[in-house]
């Protein structure tokens, strides 16, 4: 197996080269780009197994270019960088396909470490007994090898991360997980994950499962989490 390719997009040089020394050094192949629309021509060329996508790019911004993708159908994780503090503009970030975010200035073994857990996150579990797990008497079917999610045997396009999230709640229905459990969950106990990253990736599940026309099955249990229950 070859090794993991990590596309590293930002327009101040420096930083794309302390990342990429980082990421070379842990085992990954890196490759860079300065601008919007070269990231995009990357991204489409060299199918990365992971995209750390900077938000202010010079001629085509890193929401842009993350809708894009979306758009084509590309499930690559999406890691933003971004120095905008504002909650909004993370939960935004979220809301058009990132997997998750981190603020600059930042160090490189934070990110280092979202990789690895995202990356990790990614892979099926192991001690499954089967990779392929039906639901809503076999009209929701997830393939835990794949990720990917089909009803009534049409494809639903999510992000790795709202693929897990679904996937981690519907193998334990009925149970009610805290946002604080589910965040340590989808990306390990040092996360700087909050709780709003969480509230964002569920709202996006929603909207996308009811556009599918899933009945609604992620159930909010007010004052302690979220549940997966088809009742």
């Amino acid at each position: 197996m070859g090794k993991e390719k990590i596309l590293v997009v930002d327009d101040e040089k420096k930083i794309a080269a302390v990342l990429k020394a980082y990421l070379e050094q842990d085992g990954f192949a890196v490759i860079t780009a300065t601008d919007g629309l070269e990231a995009l021509k990357l991204a489409r060329r060299e199918e990365p197994d992971l995209i750390i996508l900077d938000l202010m790019l010079p001629g085509l911004s890193g929401e842009e270019v993350c809708h894009r993708l979306r758009q084509e159908g590309s499930r690559v994780p999406v890691i933003m960088l971004t120095a905008k503090t504002a909650i909004e503009d993370r939960i935004h970030g979220l809301g058009i396909g990132a997997d998750d975010y981190v603020l600059k200035p930042f160090s490189p073994q934070e990110v280092l470490a979202r990789v690895k857990t995202i990356l990790r996150r990614s892979e099926p579990e192991p001690g499954l007994l089967t990779n392929i797990l039906e639901l809503l008497e076999g009209r929701l079917r997830f393939d835990l090898l794949s990720h990917s999610l089909t009803w009534d045997e049409q494809n639903i396009a999510l992000t790795p991360t709202e693929f897990n999230l679904l996937a981690y709640l519907a193998r334990r229905p009925g149970r009610v997980f805290s946002r604080a459990q589910l965040t340590e969950a989808l990306f390990g106990y040092d996360s700087f994950s909050d709780d709003r990253t969480v509230d964002a990736h569920v709202k996006n599940l929603r909207q996308k499962l009811q556009a599918a026309g899933v009945e609604p099955v992620l159930k909010t249990v007010y004052g302690v989490g979220y549940k997966y229950d088809e009742h």
